[in-house]
């Protein structure tokens, strides 16, 4: 046996069994989505999560929103251009942390190299189609559940405190439009009509009627019940230190002393996929993207999600209450939170909704979310492990897309062809 960091290597001869056992590791939305598909094609499903208890992550407290609006991936041009400005200024809601770390400035990299307009041209339209086949799933996922979880279709609303922001909402509305999907432009008095019961300062803003929004916390606890119900383990605090490897396949997946068969291994483990990847050699770049959040429970509630454009605030309705979310701090896994962002999001917050005021004392969220460099996620099988299928990166889309990606691993693992191209996300694309 030849053993390299926590990996080990064994050679030897056999066949593999038939696939029964599949071990996903990761317990968010991903993670369940791609366990509860998986069960319903009769696999035995086991999935690994590494916290202790399950309730925290950013499957929990993301903004809520299934967006077919945000068919453009994170590395744009538009995104470079931002970018750059607001890195001069500290309260500004993007930040990178670590910028001189070798991991980071080669993100950097190849995150600048992805921003062409060609890159965007080819990826909006698969961006687009997946949210939509994610938010049609998302429907038949609620039939089955006895719980109220939120989720509804009414849209979403852009709003723009700049004449540059609304331009650019402009051109992005003319865009959703040739790809086929619903928009309105809107001036103060278009807005004024839409969202009647509540006082909102923006000069103009687009709505996109094809987005839907859930409670996050409430679905998630109706899908873990649905995965348990179906015969799927469920094993917190199970963190994984090592892959046993043998004839280019995950033999075993290494939890301390123990040793877990697998016959096929889904790697869905959010922010952490990049470090468990590495452990098994393979170049899969992901760094986190952390989002500060909170929910005012009493706060007076707009009738459809929103998203201000130039601070990148979202805020939506759930049944908890008014949840914001907010910020992309680029670097290192740690959960502090500045206070100049968190200040400069509060009142950012009030500016649009001036009968909103967040208190000092807020019970204040923070989330990693797994970015890639071109943002896109990884989605596929692993041409380096036969029995591996990877399923992370999904940045601030991992609510919207966590159906359609449980969908496609099922797919991938029972020999069927995906029900997309999916050249682009290649797990692979590093290496």
């Amino acid at each position: 046996m030849l053993i390299r960091g926590e990996r080990a290597i064994q050679q030897g001869s056999g066949l593999r069994p038939q696939t029964s056992r599949c071990v996903v590791i990761g317990a968010g939305i991903v993670g369940l989505c791609v366990a509860d598909a998986l069960l319903d094609r009769g696999f035995e499903v086991i999935v690994l999560e590494r916290d202790q208890v399950l309730g925290e992550g950013c499957s929990y407290g993301n903004g809520g929103i299934v967006v077919p609006s945000h068919f453009v991936p994170l590395a744009s041009p538009d995104a470079v251009r931002a970018g750059l400005k607001m890195l001069l200024d500290s309260s500004s809601p993007f930040g990178i942390r670590g910028v001189f770390s070798l991991e980071t400035l080669s993100f950097l990299y190849k995150f600048v190299r992805a921003a062409t307009p060609a890159r965007v041209a080819q990826a909006s339209p698969l961006l687009m189609d997946l949210n939509l086949a994610s938010r049609g799933l998302y429907q038949d996922l609620i039939t089955k559940f006895d719980a109220r979880v939120g989720f509804e279709q009414r849209g979403l609303l852009m709003l723009c405190s700049t004449e540059a922001g609304l331009v650019g909402e402009q051109h992005l509305a003319e865009d959703a439009e040739k790809l086929g999907l619903k928009v309105e432009i809107l001036d103060k008095q278009g807005i004024r009509q839409l969202e009647s019961e509540m006082e909102i300062n923006a000069m103009g803003g687009v709505f996109f009627h094809d987005d839907a929004h859930l409670t996050p916390p409430a679905f998630m606890q109706a899908l873990l019940k649905q995965v348990e119900t179906k015969g799927g383990q469920i094993r917190t605090g199970a963190e994984v230190s090592g892959f046993l490897v043998e004839n280019e396949a995950i033999k075993s997946v290494v939890l301390g002393q123990e040793k877990l068969e697998a016959d096929e291994v889904v790697l869905c483990a959010g922010v952490w996929s990049g470090h468990l990847a590495r452990m098994l050699n393979l170049k899969m770049p992901l760094l986190a993207g952390k989002g500060y959040g909170f929910t005012l429970a009493d706060a007076p509630k707009p009738k459809h999600p929103a998203i201000s454009v130039e601070s990148r605030i979202a805020v939506t309705p759930m049944l908890d209450g008014l949840r914001f979310v907010g910020t992309l701090e680029l670097g290192p896994n740690d959960h502090s939170i500045s206070p100049k962002r968190l200040a400069a999001m509060k009142r950012n917050i009030t500016s649009f909704y001036p009968d909103i005021k967040p208190k000092d004392d807020l019970q204040v969220w923070s989330g990693l979310r797994p970015c890639t460099p071109d943002g896109l996620p990884y989605l596929g099988r692993s041409e380096e492990l036969s029995n591996l299928v990877i399923a992370a990166g999904h940045a601030m889309m991992g609510m919207s897309l966590g159906p359609i990606t449980g969908k496609l691993v099922s797919e991938i693992i029972a020999g069927d062809k995906p029900s997309f191209d999916l050249a682009l996300l290649s797990p692979d694309r590093y290496d």
